[in-house]
């Protein structure tokens, strides 16, 4: 084995080691993309109410490519071109919170898990699902207001748009942010958005 290939090795069972796994080529088509989602398992620094059940491991738009994000995702008001009707996403929440202990959908957003604006799956219920505004202890609306100290709805938010200016300015691929939102998202707000 040459230097390089054993380098490579290191890296990805460093990665592993952590519970993290190597970001998807640039090139990864939608399909393997969402199986590579749908096989992930990592290992989340934040609680669990932050993330959607394993229901939902998100889900890339077959429609936007790395090489189409200037005609997509980077162009400005484009994801409102493709959201769902709200009559179609508060439907799917109400199904959703059915089975669980708040079922006040006003404490919940019908969330894209990878978001539009980062090439997610506009109506596929495997990218949507009822993200808290506040806490399971500290329920929120969307009026608010949001304290600081509680995370929910509005940092993902934070965390998707920091996302989606890096993969428009080319220092990020698109599948390398879809990546990220989908494994874990709050790492990236703890180690990238609030520095």
């Amino acid at each position: 084995m040459n230097y390089r290939a054993r380098y490579l090795l290191l890296g990805v069972l460093s990665l592993a080691l952590l519970g993290l796994s190597p970001a998807p080529p640039a090139n990864e088509s939608a399909e393997a993309m969402d199986a590579r989602l749908a096989a992930a398992v990592v290992t989340r620094v934040g609680p669990s109410y932050l993330y959607p059940e394993a229901a939902t491991p998100g889900l890339v738009n077959p429609a936007v490519t790395q090489a189409n994000i200037r005609q997509t995702i980077c162009t400005r008001g484009w994801a409102a071109t493709i959201r769902p009707p709200v009559t179609y996403t508060n439907t799917l929440k109400r199904e959703q919170l059915a089975g669980t202990k708040d079922r006040n959908p006003t404490h919940f957003e019908e969330d894209h898990f990878i978001s539009l604006e980062l090439g997610g799956h506009p109506r596929d219920p495997r990218n949507l699902w009822p993200e808290r505004w506040g806490t399971p202890d500290h329920p929120l609306t969307v009026q608010g207001p949001f304290p600081s100290h509680l995370v929910g709805a509005k940092n993902k938010d934070a965390v998707e748009n920091a996302l989606h200016r890096e993969v428009c300015a080319g220092r990020m691929t698109l599948r390398e942010a879809q990546w990220e939102i989908a494994t874990d998202w709050f790492r990236y707000f703890r180690e990238r958005v609030l520095r």
